[in-house]
């Protein structure tokens, strides 16, 4: 299989308090979680205005009120076709956000951020069945071939016509901090992404994430309480306007408050030297309602979702192709 038998198709849907997941969505997503039960509006409502709220807070020059602005968020697919042939069915490979703010004062639309979370059916493959796979038969821990295939097509991705024709920038995700790992502060300081730390251990997503192609820097943004982990592939700083990352940081910080409020709604500040922890008690909890029992154990079926309708009926053609990509 050659990379031309690979053709990506991109479909978008609004996130807002009317979003219902798309039939193919994984369900696990920070956004699909959301949108599901009897609370599934209130919960869609009340997130927005956090993540309206948080943008505000970091964009507050010229905008004494704290409503000067308002962001839109679209849930971005890209689906993957592995013949190029009419009957092929295309697989639904990765999930994203796009942000645009609004200008509530001249009334100007920018983009905002493409990438802030990342989905995928792959990456639940690899760590729901292959990683488990792995140990139990005695294998210390990953791989040696690890995220390569997820690697290459995400690579393949942003590469594709597809891709470009509709983002003028590679994305940007921005994901909690690793509970095993220690994050030392500092003296850098950005006015937007605020406080930078350092790991001096690159985390199994970071090693996961550089099979993609993506660096990573950690910032606890201003008035946060707890760093983040930025993965990007060029300057993170230097390639994106503070609006841009602003609007990256008031969406995932408020994804993250609802799914970890031990690390990013805790009720201090991270310290010098922090290493986040899940078991913290002493955190605040928003009144948006998640169930992250069902997310654990609903990413095990994804995963095994992706193997039985993507991984095993095409295995032979990925892995050469995925052998061959970077030559």
């Amino acid at each position: 299989m050659t990379n031309s038998g690979f053709t990506f198709s991109i479909s978008s849907l609004p996130f807002d308090e009317n979003y219902r997941p798309a039939d193919n969505t994984r369900i696990t997503t920070n956004f699909a979680n959301l949108a599901r039960g009897d609370s599934r509006q209130e919960n869609l409502r009340n997130t927005l205005e956090m993540i309206d709220h948080r943008f505000n807070a970091l964009m507050h020059w010229d905008n004494p009120k704290g409503d000067r602005y308002t962001l839109e968020l679209k849930i971005v697919s890209a689906a993957l076709t592995l013949g190029g042939g009419a009957d092929d069915e295309a697989f639904p490979l990765i999930e994203i956000l796009h942000t645009t703010v609004t200008d509530r004062i001249s009334g100007e639309r920018s983009d905002g951020m493409i990438g802030n979370n990342f989905s995928s059916y792959v990456r639940d493959y690899d760590f729901s069945v292959v990683l488990p796979n792995h140990l139990k038969a005695g294998g210390g821990g990953a791989p040696e071939d690890f995220g390569d295939l997820h690697g290459n097509l995400f690579k393949h991705f942003l590469g594709s016509s597809a891709y470009r024709d509709n983002f003028r920038k590679p994305p940007v995700i921005c994901l909690s901090v690793s509970s095993k790992e220690v994050y030392h502060r500092t003296a850098n300081v950005h006015p937007i992404l605020g406080v930078e730390y350092r790991n001096d251990k690159f985390s199994p997503t970071d090693q996961y994430f550089a099979k993609m192609g993506m660096k990573v820097r950690y910032f606890m943004p201003p008035h946060s309480v707890a760093p983040f982990a930025f993965y990007h592939t060029g300057d993170l700083v230097s390639d994106y306007t503070n609006l841009e990352l602003a609007s990256t940081i008031a969406t995932m910080e408020t994804f993250q408050k609802i799914y970890r409020p031990e690390i990013y709604n805790a009720n201090s500040v991270a310290a010098e030297h922090y290493q986040p922890s899940l078991r913290y008690q002493d955190y605040s909890l928003t009144r948006i309602v998640y169930d992250r029992e069902e997310r654990s154990r609903l990413a095990v079926e994804q995963g095994k979702f992706a193997e039985e309708h993507f991984i095993k009926p095409h295995w032979p053609a990925l892995q050469r192709w995925s052998a061959t990509c970077g030559l």
